[in-house]
């Protein structure tokens, strides 16, 4: 909106998310953005309202994504499993830096016109700092560190990402923390280092049990990642193995007082879920279906996230593994592959549960007054709210 008028919209339903949804009614919001108020109808001129046809949501919410990744799309084999998808992700990232630039700024408008406003995304390098600071997209950045199990490389390591973390965007809006890869790849003095450096009222992200050879690492000391350590010449004899799945060393080192968001959770089981949100009670579990199916073919169970009424969120992952950056396109494979997933709490994946796992709840994730949380326009039957591969997204505002 360049104009100074209000702009005022309908349609059939509007789903404010954090609110039953409500027919014969019209959002009102300034030249910004900002919802003044959320009125029946029939208390406006019906010459000034927008009328559209489907359902209004507020904007998306992608909890994940790998934008510098972006130059990759298509460069690496589905199906392939997670272990084969790392090292065909590490051999191939040394490409013109002239594509990679265009290639995250074309990711970023892909977000834009999929009606993406906020986006948790992992950054081991600056390359996406600048497409951040310039973008209307809200990022939290999480400078992402491995040391591969090694805590003589740990110091050495933080460093180095630690400079990562310094150039990369934290202001319009933006925030960033220090955070974890994953369990199989952090020493525990890393751990300790990342600790130390993030101050409070963060989210740390963390990758979680996104394939079986996971576990079973951190079970029994066996699996393809050991395989996978000795493969590059990494010794592993200090690595003890638990008995527990890997969630459980993490939540060992990981701070509690953060908010922490588990991703991909392929594997997670209900138990697990159980003890994570005893562990910390802002504990946020990210799906990204459509890379699960790209990388191992396989998908979370989402019934136990439902029976345990996990705060669950969306996320995209990069486009080295996945077809699209969209949220409704992650929302439409889970409709289609798990359609007892309603459509309420999908809705709520996609908005409210990623704001507050950003910590951008303040003005995102839901149609309330005050906030600025752009409209999204599905085109829905509000009789039948059953997304499908018709099922379309017009960003509006």
């Amino acid at each position: 909106m360049h104009n100074k008028e209000l702009m005022k919209l309908t349609a059939d339903l509007i789903y404010p998310v954090t609110s039953e949804p409500v027919k014969n009614h019209v959002i009102v919001l300034d030249e910004h953005g900002v919802i003044l108020s959320i009125d029946p109808i029939s208390a406006h001129d019906p010459a000034t309202i927008q009328k559209h046809e489907g359902v209004l949501v507020p904007g998306f919410i992608n909890t994940h994504c790998h934008l510098e990744l972006s130059h990759m799309k298509g460069m690496v084999d589905t199906g392939t499993g997670l272990i084969p998808f790392i090292k065909g992700v590490v051999t191939m990232r040394d490409v013109p830096q002239e594509k990679i630039d265009a290639a995250i700024k074309a990711g970023d408008q892909e977000m834009f016109d999929a009606g993406i406003v906020a986006v948790g995304d992992i950054s081991n390098k600056v390359d996406t700092a600048k497409v951040k600071m310039e973008s209307t997209i809200k990022y939290y950045t999480f400078v992402e560190m491995f040391d591969f199990m090694q805590d003589e490389n740990a110091q050495k390591t933080f460093d180095q990402y630690k400079a990562v973390f310094d150039e990369q965007a934290d202001g319009k809006g933006n925030r960033k923390s220090c955070v974890p890869h994953a369990p199989y790849t952090v020493s525990n003095k890393l751990y300790q280092l990342i600790n130390q450096e993030n101050k409070k009222d963060l989210t740390i992200s963390i990758h979680n049990q996104e394939t079986p050879e996971e576990n079973l690492l951190f079970q029994e000391k066996k699996g393809g990642f050991v395989d996978f350590y000795n493969g590059f010449g990494i010794p592993l004899e200090n690595f003890k193995s638990t008995g527990n799945a890997s969630i459980y060393s993490a939540m060992q080192e990981m701070d509690a007082n953060q908010r922490t968001l588990f991703v991909h959770n392929s594997t997670t089981t209900k138990a697990d879920i159980e003890a994570a949100v005893r562990w910390n009670k802002n504990t946020y579990w990210a799906t990204c279906p459509n890379a699960n199916l790209y990388i191992e073919n396989r998908l979370p169970n989402y019934q136990a996230f439902l029976e345990t009424n996990a705060m669950m969120t969306i996320g995209t992952d990069s486009l080295t593994s996945n077809w699209q950056l969209s949220v409704l396109e992650e929302m439409k494979t889970i409709a289609k592959y798990k359609s007892f997933v309603p459509f309420d709490t999908l809705l709520k994946w996609a908005t409210i549960n990623g704001a507050k796992a950003l910590g951008f709840e303040d003005e995102l994730g839901s149609f309330r007054v005050g906030k600025k949380p752009g409209v999204n326009l599905l085109n829905l039957d509000p009789k039948n709210l059953k997304l499908n591969s018709e099922t379309q997204i017009k960003r509006i505002v």
